[in-house]
């Protein structure tokens, strides 16, 4: 049986090259980078020129970059940071999306428990926010703009240099979720007006429990925890020079290798997308063409997803149902009810995410098994047979 991998918004493989790189600094360099020996300055350099890289890659900077657990560290840190520069201000009022991760979401939802003002942009049936409506929400007390750069979801890239703009012309920070996008596609901080940004390594072949935190040099920026001098003394904590050099390694190649790659993704995403639309009663979830390369997400009426995901386990098909961080939860996706799917219909999601190690013949395998399991799994569904009864009467 072929085993299929087709879950990398979730997480994806690190790549034999980061892994080669990052192996030293178990052994070798394994000196603490805040000690003034050699041994702890080696590590120090290694760092540095890690962030080097890193901020050549997202345009930025390298000491308006600061390093993290992962992205939902990062989202909390954006959010609570202009709330506190907000309260100088009085600006109370935070404006972000339905359908953001839940980094973002719970975060905002707490802030608005302490008498934040929040308004809640719809992203409508194609998953985009609409430029003219986040432009009316904006008031002269809004402290924050958040919108995700894509959905880890149904995969809608956001126009992200547009909202920049916009917020930079009214003099409000603007912060963007690019957990997915990193790596994917092209990020200029600069150039799209971005003032603060959140990332995560194990979503581009780098390594879990490291990410990104980028704050512009011109934001005032507070810490969240205390403890030592750390990352200019805003983020305390021994770094991991393995895990930071794998990050850093992991976004150069995958920054390199877009422009080759991410057409070639996108094609076979295309070819899924094609294959699984030939499925009666079928749906695709976000914008057709302004999407994520490797993201495609179906919704198969009459069908209900966890069902759906443990009988493409058994075909050897790793996928989901939508986020691995709600994965324990049996209320349909938040993203899909967002883009105003019913309940029964978002209960029967189906992500596939591939990424560059994604063969043509994984595709072929995907689109050669999924049609039986849906039609396996409507025979048995009372949900189902209620449709056709009702389509019949």
């Amino acid at each position: 049986m072929r085993q299929v991998y087709a879950d990398n918004a979730a997480t994806t493989a690190v790549s034999p090259h980061v892994l080669e790189v990052m192996l030293p600094y178990f052994g070798e360099f394994y000196g603490n980078p805040s000690s003034l020996h050699s041994f702890g300055q080696k590590a120090a350099a290694a760092m540095e020129d890690a962030k080097k890289t890193m901020a050549a890659c997202l345009g930025c900077d390298p000491r308006e970059l600061y390093v993290t657990a992962g992205g939902t560290e990062s989202d909390n840190w954006a959010v609570v940071n202009a709330v506190r520069l907000g309260e100088k201000k009085g600006k109370k009022h935070l404006i972000t999306t339905r359908f953001e991760h839940h980094a973002l979401l719970h975060t905002v939802e707490e802030m608005e428990k302490q008498g934040c003002e929040v308004t809640w942009l719809d992203v409508h049936e194609d998953g985009l926010v609409r430029m003219d409506e986040l432009e009316k929400a904006i008031r002269p007390d809004t402290a924050l703009v958040s919108v995700m750069y894509a959905n880890n979801e149904i995969g809608t890239v956001q126009p992200v240099a547009e909202i920049g703009r916009l917020c930079r012309e009214k003099g409000v920070l603007f912060h963007t979720d690019a957990t997915q996008a990193a790596g994917h596609l092209h990020i200029d901080v600069e150039e799209q007006c971005i003032d603060m940004l959140s990332l995560s390594a194990h979503k581009f072949h780098g390594p879990k429990g490291v990410g990104l935190f980028y704050c512009r040099r011109t934001v005032a920026l507070y810490n969240m925890i205390f403890g030592g001098g750390q990352e200019r003394g805003k983020r305390p904590g021994t770094e991991s020079p393995a895990l930071i050099v794998g990050m850093a390694t992991a976004l150069k190649d995958a920054c390199d290798a877009m422009a080759e790659d991410m057409p070639k993704v996108a094609a076979l995403r295309d070819k899924l997308i094609a294959g699984l639309s030939l499925i009666p009663r079928s749906r695709l979830n976000g914008h057709p063409t302004r999407r994520l390369p490797g993201n495609v997400n179906f919704a198969f009426e009459g069908v209900e997803g966890e069902s759906l995901l443990l009988n493409l386990d058994m075909k050897g098909i790793a996928a989901s149902s939508g986020s691995a961080c709600t994965s324990g939860s049996l209320d349909p996706s938040h993203v899909l009810l967002s883009i105003g799917l019913p309940h029964e219909v978002a209960h029967g999601s189906l992500r596939l995410s591939l990424s560059h190690y994604t063969t043509e013949e994984d595709v072929d395998y995907i689109l050669q098994e999924t049609p039986p399991v849906v039609a396996y799994l409507r025979d048995i569904s009372p949900v189902w047979e209620r449709l056709m009864q009702e389509e019949q009467a």
